[in-house]
């Protein structure tokens, strides 16, 4: 049997190309989320339609990224993670197509509830774009299994945080060069060409740098047993499902505390969605800020949170357990959200600090603890049902977003803080688990020391 157990433990070097693909993944976002909002409205569109476009992607990554995450396991993650950068690199291609598409009107719409709007060829052709992305978006779940394959449990959550970095710089640069290229002549134009540009660079990196990583085949699987399973303690061989055996939705609704993270998951994905369709408006109208103030906003937001997840979630790592850096981030995240309400810019930056310093510490951890209740057996897959919890609610959200935003205003934003704190109730389960794991290493320590000594 060939074993993949040498590349337990990797340094930063062995990863980089993955910590790449993950940055120019978000640079490509980055820059798409800073013009969005106003190509939509250029095209016809209101709030409610941006909400509905921003929920494309999550919508069809809810059908593809369970199938993707399953075939990582079965055929190895590079062919899936390739599979899923040409895919967004053919949604790129026509994204820019649609932009010299001419605006005609397809079906007018007039509602006291949905609002004025016209839906146009370029937007439906957006649309249409966005959905391709999201059919083949599998790529963070498998980036995420990925790095639990490399990785060893002691090390993983302090290369998720890696990963947050590296996925943090793109939403630093990936505004920044919105705003800066958006403001020239050319318009969305510059913009677009070069998200276009970045995902040929990501296919390339996928192609020709990253090596291939498939856990290994055992004849059998040792099932987990005990607390001591649950949080770092599983078998340390790698896994490989075979093909002739499929896991279910089921069959991953009865693994231990997994369902209780998906929830979790669920509503952090919640509470941000609504953020992220409502705050763009918020901007744009009541703000009447522009692309170049939305994009540093973002960028600022961005550095802040690579700073936190680089040297400060180093640092914390070591000294909290990672449910304690769950519930406070948890909590410090939610705070952002209402610092925005009064519209006030010293409140604004702050929220910025708190958003930067809440998320930074309690998303990785968030990522470590999953992955290790996931295991090596089921790591593709679980991370695929990750995602499409995540796509779910990011459906939902951003629908919310944009129909909370249109009827109630920052009143959203308050909503989306809520949820959050209901998330950072429910995370009060994870300190318990992790203690009761801790206290169960103790005694096993003491019995291991105990029977030496006899």
């Amino acid at each position: 049997m060939e074993s993949d157990a040498e590349t337990s433990s990797v340094d930063g070097k062995a990863l980089f190309p993955l910590y790449t693909i993950t940055f120019i993944g978000t640079l490509g976002f980055g820059i798409i989320l800073t013009f969005l909002v106003f190509l939509v409205t250029k095209y016809g569109g209101n709030a409610l339609v941006y909400g509905i476009l921003a929920s494309t992607y999550p919508a069809f990554q809810l059908i593809g990224a369970p199938i993707l995450g399953r075939w990582s396991d079965l055929y190895g993650r590079k062919k899936i993670l390739l599979l899923s950068q040409i895919g967004t690199l053919i949604a790129w291609v026509i994204f820019f197509v649609a932009l010299f598409f001419p605006i005609t009107p397809l079906i007018e719409v007039r509602s006291e509830l949905l609002g004025v709007f016209t839906v146009t060829l370029p937007l439906l052709a957006l649309f249409f774009a966005r959905a391709l992305d999201g059919i083949t978006g599998g790529n963070v779940s498998v980036a995420n299994a990925y790095l639990a394959d490399l990785t060893s449990e002691e090390e993983r959550n302090k290369n998720y945080g890696r990963m947050s970095v590296a996925s943090n710089l793109g939403y630093v640069f990936g505004p920044a060069l919105a705003g800066i290229l958006g403001t020239t002549v050319y318009g969305e134009l510059l913009p677009v060409s070069v998200a276009l540009l970045i995902s040929v660079i990501g296919t390339l990196i996928v192609l020709i740098l990253l090596p291939d990583s498939r856990p290994c085949t055992l004849e059998e699987y040792p099932e987990p047993t005990g607390i001591r399973k649950v949080l770092g303690q599983e078998q340390k061989e790698c896994y490989q499902v075979e093909a002739g055996s499929k896991i279910t939705f089921l069959e991953i609704f009865r693994l231990e505390y997994i369902p209780f993270m998906l929830v979790v998951y669920f509503l952090i994905f919640l509470g941000f969605n609504i953020y992220y369709t409502a705050f763009p408006v918020f901007a744009v109208v009541a703000l009447e800020w522009n692309p170049a103030e939305l994009g540093i906003y973002f960028s600022v937001i961005s550095i802040l949170m690579a700073f936190v997840q680089g040297p400060v979630l180093s640092k914390l790592a070591k000294r909290y357990w990672e449910s304690i850096l769950v519930v406070t981030g948890g909590f410090i995240l939610g705070l952002q959200f209402i610092l925005i309400i009064p519209g006030n810019i010293f409140l604004l930056y702050l929220a910025a600090g708190c958003f930067a310093f809440g998320n930074g510490i309690m998303w990785p951890s968030i990522l470590s603890i999953l992955s290790k209740f996931a295991g090596k057996k089921y790591q593709g897959s679980v991370q695929g049902f990750a995602m499409s919890a995540s796509s779910l609610a990011s459906i939902i959200g951003l629908l919310a977003g944009g129909l909370l935003y249109t009827q109630l205003g920052v009143i959203s934003f308050l909503i989306a803080a809520v949820i959050i704190y209901l998330a950072v109730l429910l995370s009060f389960r994870l300190v318990k688990i992790e203690k009761a794991r801790i206290e169960g290493m103790a005694v096993e320590k003491i019995s291991d020391e105990t029977s030496r000594n006899n």
